[in-house]
């Protein structure tokens, strides 16, 4: 099972444009993917924080957010795609009959249309939004209803994602965890403490942790 930004598909360069929209909107310039990368796994909320500084109002960090979900949802896959070496994990899984699903905190009406755009919706065994239960990451429940409508049991499962409730939320499920070395981790390697079973560098890594 996979998060999805960060971890299955490279969303930064969207969900940035959408970020230097609102800063082009508000007068402001804009930051470099480099910038802003690592804060895309945390959401829009977080994105809008790093961009205008968490002194912002309520009312305009309200405005901000509706002008970045708005601008976002009209070009979500503009230029999202799976990372490199993604594609082959996903057929080698598929070919070897074994069920691999998304748990993502990204709302379900951003999260279908994105994996349709890319032809993968129909593919995942499951796909748990952020808004499919009361519950997100980290709470365990997303995680557990994806392992029911695979087929699998928990212990039998594998998480990957690039964010710290994400480890937590796998943990949590009783599940194998794997931190994904490629995603929009922080600088300062505190992925090292979050008590993941392991950190991969690339998606063909993951083959060495599925027995």
């Amino acid at each position: 099972m996979f998060d999805l930004d960060g971890t299955l598909l490279d969303t930064a360069p969207d969900l940035v444009a959408a970020l230097n929209a609102v800063l082009a909107a508000e007068g402001r310039a804009g930051c470099t993917l480099q910038q802003a990368r690592h804060t895309v796994s945390h959401g829009s909320q977080m994105m809008l924080e790093f961009a205008f500084g968490a002194g912002q109002s309520a009312a305009d960090l309200q405005r901000r957010r509706s002008l970045f979900l708005d601008y976002y949802a009209a070009n979500i896959s503009r230029h999202t795609r799976l990372f490199d070496g993604m594609p082959e994990v996903l057929e080698t899984l598929e070919t070897a009959g074994m069920p691999w699903g998304i748990v993502t905190n990204k709302p379900e009406y951003l999260t279908f249309p994105l994996l349709e755009a890319l032809g993968l919706r129909a593919r995942a065994s499951s796909i748990i939004g952020g808004d499919t239960l009361d519950v997100a990451k980290p709470h365990p429940q997303p995680l557990l209803m994806a392992a029911q409508q695979c087929g699998v049991v928990p212990d039998a499962c594998l998480y990957l994602g690039d964010a710290e409730r994400d480890i937590a939320a796998g943990r949590n499920a009783g599940m194998k965890t794997l931190v994904a070395g490629w995603g929009y981790l922080e600088a300062d390697g505190a992925h090292l403490d979050w008590r993941a079973d392991g950190v991969i560098a690339s998606p063909a890594d993951i083959f060495g942790w599925l027995g």
